[in-house]
């Protein structure tokens, strides 16, 4: 029975990190007319480190950014962006992340922030993902800035 407020505050806690998936179009006969006739999107604003930084703020239950900042339930991110990929000490992480190789640059970055667990299945980072490719954009100008 003590567990029961643990695990309420960690589900609550994970609720925060995403956003909800936008509704999914019931009349299968219309996307094709929509995709169509759908202009490409760009931002009204170009996203900005100080528009990543508030989305971070999704991040921060598990994730710290401070240089030298402790690792909490996920590893600290400061540095992230040019970092070979599961390669902060002093965290463990899963098989998964250990064997997907390769380097945090921008696009990898973009691509696994996008949604975690599908691009890294058997992560055990329990994110929905960044859905706006703005705000995913904005993200990473913040985690840049940060590795500075």
């Amino acid at each position: 029975m003590r567990r029961a407020p643990v695990l309420l505050a960690g589900v609550l806690a994970l609720a925060g990190c995403g956003k909800a998936a936008p509704p999914a179009d019931t009349a299968a006969s219309d996307a094709p007319a929509a995709a169509e006739t759908a202009a490409p999107t760009t931002p009204a604003v170009a996203p900005t480190a100080a528009m990543g930084e508030q989305i971070f703020k999704r991040c921060a239950a598990c994730h710290t950014i401070d240089k030298d900042g402790p690792n909490g339930i996920g590893p600290n991110l400061h540095g992230i962006v040019g970092r070979p990929v599961a390669s902060h000490p002093g965290f463990a992480y899963s098989g998964a992340m250990k064997a997907k190789g390769g380097v945090w640059d921008a696009a990898a970055l973009d691509i696994y922030l996008a949604d975690p667990m599908k691009t890294v299945p058997g992560t055990r980072m329990a994110f929905a993902g960044v859905i706006d490719a703005a705000d995913r954009q904005a993200l990473i100008l913040y985690l840049e800035d940060q590795s500075k």
